[in-house]
């Protein structure tokens, strides 16, 4: 078994300047006012749509991201339904093969926790306790999926016992506006603190490659 930190990996391209211009270029279309772009207009214009609601324009761009994280994330993820997915099955990815390392990948939960408003004001001695039996029941899983596997089963049966914590990768397309409402939900206080984990530094990373699109959602 190996315990794995949460990730993601902006799969998309984005040149933040050029994806501002095509927004607006789309956007003048309903004022007929394609004459008033300049080289610099398109970010106060953009912001402008936001600032009065028309966000409609801006499903005009999508990005794609690759979430690595547990299974009990993509549940919350795939909630979103202006979007695509793609994740990795545990029906067919048999995870006693070579391919695979002969193991689970299960993400840890140490991180997350530092996220939880009560779990992280805990002494460390209660969360080396709580950690160490969530180590055994991991560690239990492996043992008992692959003693299924060598009986027979297959990977679809098998992943019965797989836990929640289980490592799975989710390819994410959603618009823009899809991607303001995901982060205005999932970095909130209150988001489960393992969405909280990988939400917020996607969300200051897109702040920084995307000009004005999401500077107005703040993270508590």
């Amino acid at each position: 078994m190996k315990a794995i930190k949460p990730h993601y990996i902006i799969e998309t391209e984005i040149n933040g300047d050029q994806l501002l211009k095509q927004i607006e270029k789309a956007g003048r279309t309903c004022y007929k006012s394609e004459d008033k772009i300049t080289s610099d207009s398109a970010a106060k214009f953009v912001s402008a749509l936001i600032k009065h609601g028309h966000e409609a324009m801006i499903e005009h761009n999508a990005i794609t991201v690759r979430f690595v994280c547990d299974r009990g994330v993509t549940h919350e993820i795939v909630r979103h339904r202006v979007a695509s997915y793609a994740q990795e099955s545990t029906r067919y990815c048999n995870y006693s093969n070579d391919k695979y390392g002969n193991e689970i990948n299960v993400i840890d939960i140490a991180g997350g926790m530092n996220f939880d408003t009560k779990m992280k004001n805990y002494d460390p001695d209660t969360i080396a306790a709580i950690l160490l039996e969530w180590t055994a029941a991991m560690e239990a899983a492996e043992k008992h999926y692959m003693r299924m596997i060598e009986l027979g089963a297959t990977p679809q049966i098998a992943r019965g016992v797989l836990p929640t914590s289980v490592k799975t990768e989710i390819v994410v397309t959603m618009n823009l506006r899809e991607w303001r409402h995901f982060f205005k939900l999932r970095t909130a206080v209150d988001s489960h603190p393992q969405m909280r984990e990988i939400a917020i530094p996607l969300l200051e990373e897109l702040k920084t490659l995307i000009p004005c699109v999401f500077d107005d959602i703040s993270v508590k």
